[in-house]
């Protein structure tokens, strides 16, 4: 009989047997209703009652797939009598192989000899029996679990877990273990009477996760033991209980997420010998959500027991600040609002909370208008406000010589509106028009060297000069070359306010040809300038590009409240010099710095990076000057490495290394080994802090994780399979 014909026999087959009971050959009891097909070399019935398949046999219904080399199905006790070898796939993509088969006609219930189990592409259970119990249920006695490669019968996979029973949860998803034992390369090492894990196709699943073991210069060793809570669809807790010679710490992470928003929390507590009879730690807490109207709001706040508990114990980003937030906004093309309340706290020894800005509120109103007609460009509408305070209510410099009154606090409102509009001239030249119209009112507490209130008109206007000229090769190469002008005007003059809020500025290509480079409204340039600025770029048609920017701004009068490391100070601002170049290999650099007429560098900065698929890196050059009206009383320089390298497909090393130029003296260093296979992950981590202003104390860390891949989360990376021979 040919195969083309089976299907149709097998049909008729099961339609007499349909007419007896009212199950069928399938999946499960949703898909029983289904079509059977039966594939296979020869059919034949047998007594009316026997149907027998041999050669090549497939059994489809619903998600289900069996193939054997022989299948008998009894009408009569409604089982399946299957030869192997027998492979059965699911739904899920999880396979099941077995020697031989007894089953019931939908495959719910039955026993398999020679079993063998293969889940989500990568975790394997070989059994001497796999027992099929309801459907959803299968028990394996005996049993073999690992996810790691196993080439041959003799072959010892690198980690498994041997256990007398494994009972799989299919519609849970979790695996049962009873006396479970670990063995790496068959040596027993852990013994478990009960163990439960997830199967590979959970990602959130109640358990353990990957332990670290750490050991520190100021904390000793320890270990890392984090437990993962799941608390329905949408939230989770994460406790992770730290353990070393020299501390006690939990550390907690709640993470819960809305329909319309996110939070998480992160903290920790600790009682360790650093600071005997203390209960230390910290939190942050960090949100986001739409609320109605596109209005977005987000927050975050951080708090902690002692200015040195992050230099401690490594948490944070940064150990010497820290930020609570609370901001609301809504952001559309054409229209801006924004509000925002920030809390400042200093953790370093040299900062005093009192004498810094620990409040401050901002909030800011923006419209974009096209009215077209006569007048047309863009006309802005836009209103802001500002207003910090500091805890000390001394109106006088103290004796710290910073030149800051120490208790000054300040407000400010300011209005703006303004107009541009840009046309294309004879030559391709672009001519663009601004004008500008600022309203400032100021209030000033706690200064006896300033006004008390002070309001000030400030009209400006400018012209843009830019010549954009393009040039196209017959091998697919662009070059633009455009020389670029700016020739402004503000009006008025400054009131006697202090610089409270543009005491930093950065003069880059992005404000070139701008009418003011301070960051905030208390100060505004004035008088009559000239920018000017070249710029090229080339695009190669082999995909690598590159550009470079040169500009520098003539004021009519110097301006005294830029500082030496500005690069503005003066009637002729410093050079700006800035340029890249990037290639499809993966090699990415930039550069930028400003260049007094002598040639000497006042600030610059430089990143190189390479990545492609077998390495990682990156080098950083920062450099400033030496700028008492920063508050940086000697020059600052430092390099800073970091890269990693895939020596073979399962090694890979890494390094850091920090240098201060200035002080001729490493900052940090550390390296890294990691081996991974589709099995096991282990990563192992030196890191050395030598003593800075910020760390009295050198300190060096050594940290081993070793994961075991495979279950829910820590599933196995196909790139990094091994490979039988």
């Amino acid at each position: 009989m040919t195969r083309r014909f089976l299907p149709l026999v097998l049909a008729a087959f099961l339609a007499n047997a349909a007419h007896a009971q009212t199950t069928t050959l399938g999946a499960d009891a949703d898909a029983a209703s289904e079509p059977a097909l039966l594939i296979a070399d020869s059919v034949f019935v047998e007594s009316d009652k026997r149907l027998v398949a041999t050669g090549n046999v497939e059994a489809l219904q619903g998600g289900m797939r069996l193939m054997a080399s022989r299948i008998v199905f009894d009408q009569g006790s409604g089982t399946l009598s299957i030869e192997g070898p027998i492979r059965i796939t699911d739904a899920s993509g999880n396979l099941l192989l077995a020697d031989t088969a007894e089953l019931d006609e939908d495959f719910r219930n039955g026993l398999l000899k020679g079993a063998r189990m293969v889940m989500d592409d990568q975790l394997q259970l070989a059994a001497v029996e796999a027992q099929r119990i309801d459907g959803s249920y299968t028990q394996l006695n005996r049993v073999s679990v690992t996810s790691c490669q196993v080439c041959g019968a003799n072959d010892v996979p690198l980690w498994q877990i041997r256990a007398d029973r494994v009972i799989h949860d299919e519609d849970a998803r979790q695996m049962w273990f009873e006396g479970a034992q670990l063995r790496v390369l068959d040596v027993p090492v852990f013994w478990w009477p009960q163990l439960r894990l997830p199967d590979p196709s959970l990602t959130r699943a109640r358990g353990f996760l990957t332990p670290t073991f750490e050991s520190t210069t100021l904390l000793g060793t320890g270990v890392r033991l984090p437990y993962f809570i799941p608390i329905g669809d949408s939230k989770d807790l994460t406790v992770t209980p730290y353990l070393s010679s020299e501390t006690r710490t939990m550390e907690l992470r709640y993470r819960q997420a809305f329909t319309n928003g996110s939070i998480e929390a992160n903290g920790a507590f600790s009682s360790d010998t650093l600071v005997p009879d203390k209960t230390r730690g910290y939190l942050f807490l960090e949100g986001e959500f739409g609320l109605r109207n596109d209005f977005k709001l987000d927050f975050e706040t951080q708090s902690v027991s002692d200015d040195s508990y992050f230099n401690d114990y490594d948490y944070g980003d940064d150990d010497e600040l820290l930020i609570s937030e609370i901001t609301l906004g809504r952001y559309k093309p054409d229209t801006y609002v924004e509000t925002s309340l920030t809390y400042y706290e200093y953790l370093l020894a040299s900062e005093e909370d009192d004498k810094q800005p620990s409040a401050i509120y901002d909030t800011a109103w923006e419209q974009r208008f096209f009215p077209g007609g006569w007048l047309g460009g863009e006309l802005r509408l836009g209103v802001e406000g500002h207003a910090h305070y500091r805890r000390s209510n001394v109106d006088v410099d103290g004796p710290d010589d910073d030149s800051a009154v120490d208790g000054r606090d300040m407000a400010r409102l300011s209005a703006e509106a303004s107009w541009q509009r840009r046309w294309t001239v004879a030559g391709g030249i672009r001519v663009g028009t601004n004008a500008y119209l600022w309203a400032d009112r100021f209030k000033v507490y706690d200064d006896a060297n300033a006004d008390e209130n002070a309001s000030v008109l400030t009209p400006a206007a400018s012209v843009e000069l830019r010549w954009p000229l393009v040039r196209r090769s017959s091998s697919g190469a662009k070059t633009l070359l455009e020389p670029v002008m700016m020739y402004g005007w503000v009006g008025n003059e400054r009131p006697n306010i202090p610089n409270d809020e543009s005491t930093r500025v950065e003069f880059d290509e992005a404000n070139l040809l701008s009418l003011s480079r301070y960051p905030a409204a208390d100060r505004r340039e004035r008088g009559r300038m000239l920018a000017a600025g070249l710029r090229w770029v080339h695009e190669a048609p082999s995909g690598w590009s590159s550009n470079l920017t040169l500009g520098r701004l003539w004021r009519e009068d110097a301006d005294s409240e830029f500082t030496l490391s500005s690069g503005l100070s003066g009637t002729e601002s410093d050079w700006l010099i800035s340029g890249g170049f990037i290639n499809p290999l993966g090699l990415s650099i930039s550069a930028r710095g400003l260049m007094d007429d002598h040639g000497s560098f006042d600030k610059a900065e430089g990143r190189a990076s390479w990545s492609n698929d077998l390495t990682e890196f990156s080098a950083t050059y920062v450099m400033l000057v030496e700028d008492p009206g920063e508050d940086r009383d000697e020059g600052q320089a430092e390099w800073t490495v970091e890269g990693s390298y895939r020596v073979s497909r399962h090694w890979t090393t890494s390094g850091e290394w920090s240098y201060d130029l200035a002080d001729q003296r490493v900052d940090r260093s550390g390296i890294g080994l990691q081996y991974r296979n589709e099995c096991v992950q282990v990563d192992f981590t030196v890191l050395r802090e030598f003593a800075s202003s910020t760390n009295v104390e050198p300190s060096t860390d050594f940290g081993l994780s070793v994961a075991l891949t495979g279950f829910g989360t820590a599933g196995s990376d196909k790139e990094y399979r091994r490979t039988c021979k």
